[in-house]
């Protein structure tokens, strides 16, 4: 059995998420929402401990559709805070409702949300050449302005490093390492 040199893994759940998604380019607005929405969730936990949870919050969160989470009320952010399959943060939950109304707002304005944020990049994902971790930044001035752009529309948990991480997950900026099996792939992915 060879191992295979990956990012980040260990799990068959993270790996799958590794060598499917982190990093792919994403142009789905529902995609985009639910990435933008779990890397919120995950500020201050393990990224393991949002993976884990995730199939429960897309149930719960109406699979990140913003048109149905825009909706929620009080009465359903009660329910949310007592579903143990997520992150029973009050404040992470009632951004997230916030969040789908702003996201609508930009979607409405630019023609979709995909629009929007990747006019940031040119429509071409930026593409990092990383021999490891420790070099990778955990934001850049992209993810500044991304950020107070982000939070001037009225967007909360939308911090510079939670914003590259997003980044990253969505694909507008490829961080995959140059010792990761999909580094080479993803060099040709748009």
């Amino acid at each position: 059995m060879s191992l295979v040199a990956r990012c980040f893994g260990g799990s068959d759940l993270a790996n799958d998420y590794h060598d499917h998604e982190w990093g792919r380019p994403i142009h789905d607005d529902n995609m985009l929402f639910e990435m933008l929405t779990l890397e919120a969730a995950q500020a201050g936990l393990s990224w393991n401990t949002i993976l884990n949870k995730r199939e429960n919050y897309r149930k719960t969160f109406s699979g990140f559709d913003p048109k149905k989470v825009a909706l929620f009320d009080d009465a359903k952010v009660e329910v949310l805070m007592q579903d143990k399959g997520i992150v029973r943060n009050r404040l992470k939950i009632t951004s997230t409702i916030n969040n789908a109304k702003v996201f609508l707002a930009i979607a409405d304005e630019f023609g979709t949300f995909d629009n929007f944020i990747w006019s940031y990049v040119n429509n071409t994902p930026i593409v990092g050449h990383w021999e490891s971790f420790a070099n990778m930044p955990a934001k850049t001035e992209l993810s500044d302005r991304i950020s107070k752009d982000l939070k001037k529309r009225g967007f909360r948990f939308v911090g510079s490093t939670i914003v590259y991480s997003f980044l990253q997950a969505a694909g507008l900026v490829n961080d995959h390492l140059i010792s990761c099996h999909t580094y080479a792939e993803m060099m040709s992915v748009k």
